[in-house]
């Protein structure tokens, strides 16, 4: 998975699949780019991804969640509600305000 934390007033952490990183899916009106510009930071191991979601919740963070396996990740950490995954083209995502 790719992680990357976006310093703002609040921060950002930014987290997909490896696999979709520079993709676009698009569904009806709705279309999902997987941009690298804004995702691509370290690849990380699910324990590690795991680490920083853990770290970041603890930091207030906001959260941006692309693939099946980072929204599997996501909910094993109570991060998100499954009423809260949206899908386009079959790929789930989440954005998570705490």
């Amino acid at each position: 998975m790719f992680v990357k934390v976006i310093k703002s007033y609040r921060d950002v952490v930014a987290i997909c699949d490896s696999d979709l990183l520079g993709k676009i899916f698009e569904e009806g009106k709705f279309q999902l780019e997987v941009k690298e510009s804004f995702y691509r930071g370290e690849e990380l191991s699910e324990e590690e991804t795991s680490a920083m979601i853990q770290k970041m919740v603890r930091e207030d963070a906001t959260f941006n969640i692309v693939g099946k396996k980072s929204i599997a990740l996501a909910l094993k950490h109570n991060l998100i509600l499954r009423e809260g995954i949206k899908e386009v083209q079959g790929v789930p995502f989440a954005l998570v305000l705490l």
